[in-house]
């Protein structure tokens, strides 16, 4: 008796097994066919005007198999590497981490939005790779990296004012198109220093927006929320407090983290840094009327007039209520108002300068020849390392 129960459990065990290594092949089998359906999509069926589409094998060649070394950044989404393609191009490719992967359908959507972008201001796509489990958008490549490279304490070179100002009204452009004239609409949610990037000329191009961040578009009856509820993403120091308690998305929730930027660009602080937020940190500059103490003294001699309209501008987009704060169609105007007050003499050296690296870094390295130690207009009346600025208006 004893014989048979021990035959009948083996038996059993057995069965079990074999049961179980069936389910695995079919599960195997099954997931084969979707890579493969997946992979066939990608390289056949989708094809999308104005942009490239790349296999795995290309994407690994011009990285070098994903060297180390030829990475250049890391975010939410993924590893950018610098790559070189078969026909000496060189781009950025953005490799998604596996929980940052779509559907092919949502991911062909996304490529889709992306490839109608065009704007002298946005970071252009060049194509991207979707194959079985790895998805990469591939753009064009930004030798001088981002403005928060430039605004570093640490940066051999650091733009000065004039230059810091066409960045600012160029970044600005980029946005504005997204907001205005991309079809659908798009709200960025994560604008930064970091995410403007600089090509050969020092020209500001805008990257990192996506499909996650479609702006509402009116119904039937033309009727528009004018925000977008989401999940709170972006990067702490660049939120938009409203944003952040309510979870509405509105195009000023951009505006707000561009006047962070402004505020970078004008100090040279971090949004964050040893526990001080910039924001309440140039609130207390302005109440106390210290405000040249945390002007970056490595941007050279500018007038103070430009400095404070600038100022005045930043912390009108840091501004609590979205209300109080302006479009930006309002700060791309005021922008093109400051660079038109500059001094002829600055304006002629970032026209001349604009043409190469090389040349460009002559126009950055201007100030560190001429003394950085104050902030002065040579036909005005005030250098602001003596304290003393024209009037600015309270943001509060």
């Amino acid at each position: 008796m004893g014989g048979i129960l021990a035959g009948a459990i083996a038996a059993a065990f057995a069965l079990s097994a074999v049961a179980t290594v069936f389910i695995m092949r079919r599960r195997s089998r099954h997931r084969s066919r979707t890579i493969s359906k997946r992979s066939r999509m990608s390289r056949f069926s989708v094809k999308i005007d104005g942009v490239r589409c790349f296999k795995f094998e290309e994407m690994a060649r011009a990285t070098n198999n994903f060297d180390l070394l030829a990475q250049v950044g890391q975010g939410g989404y993924g590893k950018v590497y610098r790559g070189t393609l078969d026909d000496g191009e060189i781009v950025a490719i953005k490799r998604a981490h596996e929980d940052s992967l779509q559907g092919s359908k949502e991911f062909c959507t996304e490529i889709e939005l992306l490839s109608r972008l065009h704007h002298r201001n946005l970071v252009s796509l060049v194509g991207y790779c979707d194959e079985a489990d790895e998805q990469m958008l591939v753009y064009e490549y930004m030798p001088n990296g981002t403005l928060r490279d430039h605004l570093s304490s640490k940066a051999k070179l650091s733009p000065g004012f004039g230059l810091r100002l066409h960045i600012a009204l160029g970044a600005s452009k980029g946005i504005l198109y997204l907001h205005t004239d991309a079809n659908p609409p798009i709200f960025h949610r994560d604008v930064k220093a970091s995410n403007i990037l600089l090509d050969s000329k020092f020209v500001p191009k805008v990257a990192d927006f996506g499909l996650s961040r479609l702006a509402p578009v009116p119904d039937i009856e033309g009727t528009l929320a004018g925000h977008v509820s989401t999940v709170v993403k972006g990067t702490p120091g660049y939120l938009d407090p409203e944003y952040f308690l309510t979870h509405k998305l509105t195009d000023k929730s951009d505006v707000y983290s561009l006047g962070v930027v402004f505020l970078e660009m004008l100090t040279g602080m971090k949004p964050i840094e040893h526990g001080k937020n910039i924001v309440r940190e140039v609130n207390k500059a302005y109440q106390s009327g210290n405000i040249s103490e945390i002007v970056d003294s490595r941007m050279g001699l500018c007038p103070p007039d430009c400095i404070n309209r600038f100022l005045l501008l930043a912390t009108k987009c840091c501004q609590d209520e979205t209300d109080a704060r302006p479009s930006m169609s309002e700060i791309v105007r005021e922008l093109e108002v400051i660079l038109r007050m500059m001094p002829e003499a600055d304006l002629v050296l970032l026209e001349t300068t604009d043409t190469d690296s090389a040349d460009m870094s002559k126009s950055l390295s201007t100030s560190s020849a001429t003394g950085t130690s104050f902030v002065t207009q040579t036909s005005g009346s005030v250098n602001a390392s003596s304290g003393v600025l024209s009037e600015v208006l309270s943001p509060r």
